[in-house]
């Protein structure tokens, strides 16, 4: 059969089977997204970032390299996927039609999604989404006219998307309890003559055995002077005697990630190692306390870099205390809606939720990094992670 006759295969019998959440919390979004498209102006949107399309619809697949977009108007969503992908939209999302076109022939986008679009005069697009093909987005250009399209509609997403709901808070608070089974399991069998590839493979195994779907990113796990090299991973490395290893696991829950960092000495810690734990502790404490609302993510960071500039010339810091996570995809689970770190003047709200990535790193000597995933109240920030900000010491 072709995709046209498996779509409708399934959808007799699996129709909105696998739908992550009640309608009801898609019909909320939608609504609050369509309050703010006609307050700023915009017809249509057309969306292309894999997140995106599931927080509105409940759509997906493991397969995110492939073309797909959602068109949102004030009287409909229309989905549209690769025919391979027809599969789990059909299962996966509530939308009001679905257009498959052949996986091979990505020039068959255009058409049906021309023939949508041409009747809404303000189109917005996410113009930095890495979903947003440059060929597919020209050709519509050059057929409905350049000046149809406005590059900041991804803003209005991101909005909404960065305060979580009930049910997505649960989500986060089951992806905590899952990553901190993962980092005890993983941590359990630090020991001088194994491999970072050992730990992270007890890692991945006890977070898949508790219920994680795939993760958007795999465990990271770094031993010694690799752990002074940020975003390098296991790589068959033998952990040595009274060296640290890094850990950083982040579960995935209905695609809802709580990461944490944990840090392990593979026998007796320095003092040096030490200090820079309790640095790290003394972070995370200060952006908890900024973390309120009222209070801008420029504030916070701020904060967090009085404490941090007495070691600046030692420690290398990426510059970023907070990132906004949720529900994500592959190659990462950074929500990208919101960042902890100087010149960020949003405010902080209830339930926005960030993960606080605080790893200080020796460069060509080692690292210790700590965090939590901290959910922001009234009174500052809760985390969701259950991390004891303290070394552990593996005799």
């Amino acid at each position: 059969m072709d995709h046209h006759a498996y779509q409708h295969a399934l959808a007799n019998v699996l129709g909105g089977s696998e739908l992550p959440f009640p309608e009801a919390e898609f019909m909320a979004r939608r609504r609050a997204l369509r309050r703010s498209m006609q307050a700023q102006g915009f017809d249509a949107l057309l969306l292309t970032d894999p997140a995106d399309l599931y927080y509105l619809t409940g759509y997906h697949t493991f397969e995110v390299s492939v073309h797909a977009c959602l068109v949102v108007t004030a009287e409909r969503l229309v989905l549209q996927v690769p025919s391979i992908e027809t599969g789990p939209a059909v299962v996966t999302a509530v939308v009001d039609e679905i257009i498959g076109y052949r996986w091979e022939c990505i020039d068959e986008v255009i058409e049906p999604l021309a023939d949508i679009l041409v009747r809404h005069p303000v189109i917005g697009v996410d113009a930095f989404s890495a979903g947003l093909r440059h060929g597919v987005f020209g050709e519509l250009q050059l057929r409905l006219g350049r000046e149809r399209f406005r590059n900041d509609g991804g803003e209005l997403l991101d909005r909404l998307r960065i305060v979580k709901s009930t049910a997505e808070l649960e989500c986060l608070r089951e992806s905590a309890r899952i990553t901190s089974i993962g980092l005890r399991s993983a941590m359990a069998i630090i020991k001088p003559g194994i491999t970072d590839n050992d730990v992270a493979a007890e890692g991945a195994r006890a977070m898949l055995a508790e219920g994680s779907e795939f993760m958007s990113l795999q465990p990271i796990v770094t031993s010694g002077r690799r752990v002074g090299t940020i975003h390098v991973n296991h790589k068959r490395q033998l952990i040595a005697a009274d060296e640290p290893v890094f850990l950083e696991f982040g579960s995935a829950y209905q695609r809802y990630t709580a990461p944490m960092m944990r840090t392990a000495v593979a026998g007796r810690p320095s003092g040096e190692m030490e200090r820079i734990a309790e640095l790290c502790r003394r972070l995370g404490k200060t952006l908890c306390e900024a973390m309120r609302p009222g209070n801008t993510f420029d504030d916070a960071a701020r904060a967090a870099e009085m404490i941090l500039a007495p070691h600046a010339e030692q420690v290398f810091f990426s510059g970023v205390f907070g990132y906004a996570v949720g529900a994500q995809f592959p190659p990462s689970w950074v929500e990208g809606t919101g960042f902890i770190a100087r010149g960020q003047l949003r405010e902080f709200e209830a339930d926005m939720v960030f993960h606080l990535p605080l790893c200080l790193r020796l460069p060509g000597q080692w690292g210790i990094g700590l965090s939590d995933t901290v959910r922001v109240t009234p009174n500052g920030g809760v985390a969701l992670t259950d991390n004891d900000w303290r070394l552990l010491s593996v005799q």
